[in-house]
């Protein structure tokens, strides 16, 4: 099996259009839409069906080997942070310390905070309730609130593990997950300010509706303290960094690889699911089985996703295209922009971040030499201009775009003007502060 360019280049863009059409338009799930796919990109470059099937399962397994434990206990985390009031003591943590005046400022810190290790869908809907509260109690327009806190969510969303896409491009470009953690909050904050300020803006300029509903008081009797609330979030970011910042330092030794071993990823958020059941008081078992079966299923989801990204990404490297382009001369003019641009497009016309990154990864990673990319801090820009290119556009065949317009209730021509637009910012600034640390790390 030898095929041209060309060939590789038509059977791969038919693969991807494949996913596309296939998820938007026949409604098709996800894992079907990839497995499909690989098949066609497979037969497209004339591999044989056994050779195909082959290679599917075995980049499945190794998808599933390096991110299957992180994503089932990152979305157990999410579920736990949840049941147990945690993500609204935080909120309301934050809210008390800015003030009415800077009300919008704190919830898209809140949603910043809460979406370290909760889904941006999952988060905006347990905060919903204290961005309403806020809005009645500031008189702040629902454009600003609203926007504010998605942007706050999305920015971690997209650019940190242990979110699926951030995940799952890490792994497939071989990525520490520490070293990622600290940078991409770095690039993070200032998405997070980007999107917030945008939100200011846009909540003069665009009439909203207004909050009429009314304010269920809660029982704060059943919350946890706020040190409990917040120490799930907070120690397991404190482990995955330290971990990085010191294997480097630490010699090497039986001692020293244990202690370093509470940093790595599945440790670290073992620990924060512990500390966040540590923060209910009374629990049954049944209460407990619920929540476990709960998170089981949501993961259970992500992961057939990431496992057919990998299966995917196997075929496309099976076909050699990395060699082909990397012929190319003018393919390292173009840099971080390449996987930015390649994973901007992918979001744009399917919806989905995850599954845009998690392709987009498949596809840059056997062309990482020729994009003169290939050493460590290159692969860590690469995730990172790949985050950038994940948050834009968010617009109608986004499920996270209806989750903020049905529980905001701002309609979708209002929607498209206000958040669409903030998504396109969020991702400019991403790629902008990416491109000024390539300047310093390459």
């Amino acid at each position: 099996m030898n095929p041209s360019l060309a060939r590789v280049i038509i059977s791969m863009l038919a693969g991807i259009m494949l996913i596309i059409i296939l998820t938007t338009r026949w409604r098709l799930a996800v894992f079907f839409s990839m497995l499909i796919a690989c098949l066609a990109t497979g037969m497209g470059v004339s591999m044989p069906l056994p050779e195909i099937i082959s290679t599917a399962k075995t980049g499945f397994g190794n998808i599933m080997q390096s991110l299957g434990f992180i994503i089932v206990l990152g979305t157990t985390l999410g579920v736990f942070l949840e049941h147990t009031g945690c993500a609204k003591v935080m909120a309301n943590y934050i809210l008390e310390k800015t003030g009415k005046k800077n009300a919008s400022l704190a919830i898209g810190i809140t949603g910043f905070i809460v979406g370290l290790p909760v889904f941006c869908d999952s988060g905006y809907i347990v905060l919903n309730g204290i961005n309403k509260s806020l809005i009645r109690k500031t008189g702040l327009p629902v454009i600003t609130m609203s926007v504010s806190l998605a942007a706050g969510l999305y920015a971690v969303h997209c650019l940190l593990p242990p979110h699926p896409g951030a995940a799952s491009a890490a792994g497939t470009i071989g990525v520490d997950f520490g070293k990622l953690l600290l940078y991409g909050i770095i690039v993070a904050v200032p998405v997070m300010l980007a999107g917030y300020w945008w939100a200011v803006y846009a909540g003069k300029k665009i009439p909203a509706p207004t909050i009429n509903d009314d304010e269920i008081p809660e029982d704060q009797s059943l919350q946890p303290p706020v040190l409990k609330a917040f120490l799930p979030v907070i120690i397991p970011i404190i482990l995955i960094a330290a971990k990085s910042l010191l294997s480097n330092i630490v010699p090497t030794g039986k001692w020293s690889g244990n202690l370093l071993a509470i940093g790595d990823p599945v440790i670290a958020l073992s620990i924060a699911v512990l500390l966040a059941v540590n923060a209910k008081r009374d629990w049954n078992k049944n209460t407990l089985s619920v929540l476990l079966h709960e998170a089981l299923e949501k993961a259970g989801t992500i992961l057939l996703i990431i496992g057919a990204g990998g299966a995917f990404g196997a075929i496309l490297a099976a076909t050699n295209i990395g060699n082909h382009l990397g012929k190319l001369s003018s393919l390292n003019t173009l840099g971080l922009l390449f996987p930015f641009l390649l994973t901007f497009i992918l979001k744009t016309a399917q919806g989905s971040s995850t599954v845009a990154i998690i392709t987009a990864a498949s596809i840059v990673l056997p062309l990482l030499t020729a994009l003169g990319l290939d050493s460590s801090n290159g692969r860590l820009l690469t995730v990172l201009a790949m985050g950038a290119g994940s948050m834009m556009i968010s617009h109608a065949n986004d499920a996270y775009f209806w989750v903020i317009a049905r529980f905001s209730g701002i309609d979708m021509k209002t929607m498209l003007k206000a958040y669409s637009v903030a998504t396109i910012i969020m991702g400019i600034t991403a790629i902008a502060i990416v491109c000024l640390l390539s300047t310093i790390l390459l």
